[in-house]
């Protein structure tokens, strides 16, 4: 897999890979998601290419105290095959060269699969409570 920035002609790719990954909801609208993310660190939204096809994908960004990784997916055929670890990888690095201390992500509570998968790759629980509250609607 080849990991690179996002490019403008990824979009449909990216929103299928998002949708086969259930990581979409009905109260985010996925293009915009796509299109609030490049106005900030676009080199930081990342896909991972394989034989053409966009398999992977990954939003991260620093705020200058706390990195965050949005959308990590990998495509279901394709899972198991470090892709995901790659990526993360990856994000890690560009975090470090950035100064970032502290890398944080969130997974919904039914999604045992990737507490094991963050799990392993040395992530753990946070005492921490995420709230939100949505300020444009999508």
């Amino acid at each position: 897999m080849q990991i690179r920035s996002y490019e403008a002609a990824d979009e449909a790719a990216v929103i299928a890979l998002w949708h086969a990954c259930g990581l979409t909801r009905p109260w985010n609208d996925p293009a915009r998601d796509i299109a609030r993310k490049l106005s900030v660190q676009p080199e930081l939204f990342l896909v991972g290419e394989l034989e053409g096809v966009v398999i992977a994908s990954a939003m991260a960004g620093y705020d200058g105290h706390r990195g965050w990784v949005n959308y990590l997916c990998v495509a279901p055929d394709q899972r198991g095959k470090g892709h995901a670890r790659a990526l993360m990888t990856r994000i890690e690095q560009a975090m470090l060269a950035l100064g970032c201390p502290k890398l944080n992500l969130q997974v919904r509570a039914d999604n045992t699969a990737a507490f094991a998968f963050y799990a392993a790759l040395g992530y753990s629980q946070d005492a921490a409570v995420s709230l939100g509250k949505r300020l444009i609607p999508d």
